[in-house]
């Protein structure tokens, strides 16, 4: 079973499919995934394995909510230790991550599916036990 890993949004790497590829065909397997999902890099072009290996996301990965510039103002570690907790910010990234779900389930097998899911489709409920 995978330890949570969660992260400032509340997505859980633990079961990210880049967080987790350790071989070659591992990470070839998360290209092939978020290539079918429609999941682009930063320059909105496939990606490839080289890149697709975690680096993690606090230090390198653009966030479209701003969720990392407003940690930093605030001095957080996490979004729900703010007294705003949730705010409109979180509300969109949430509303979006369900929106992605549903296309997810759509397009994935059911593994691709669960494993998603739990990285990414549970931000809500692992910042409120956090």
């Amino acid at each position: 079973m995978n330890k949570a890993l969660i992260m400032p949004c509340g997505d859980n790497c633990a079961y990210c499919p880049r967080h987790t590829a350790e071989t070659n065909e591992e990470l070839q397997k998360a290209v092939e995934l978020y290539n079918k999902l429609g999941w682009k890099n930063w320059k909105n072009e496939n990606y490839s394995p080289e890149e697709i290996k975690c680096k993690g996301c606090i230090t390198h990965i653009y966030c479209g909510f701003g969720l990392k510039e407003c940690l930093k103002e605030r001095n957080l570690q996490k979004c729900n230790e703010c007294p705003e907790f949730p705010c409109e910010k979180i509300e969109k990234m949430f509303h979006k991550s369900n929106e992605l779900e549903k296309v997810c389930k759509e397009i994935c097998t059911e593994e691709e599916f669960m494993n998603l899911k739990k990285a990414f489709f549970e931000k809500e409920e692992n910042l409120k036990i956090m």
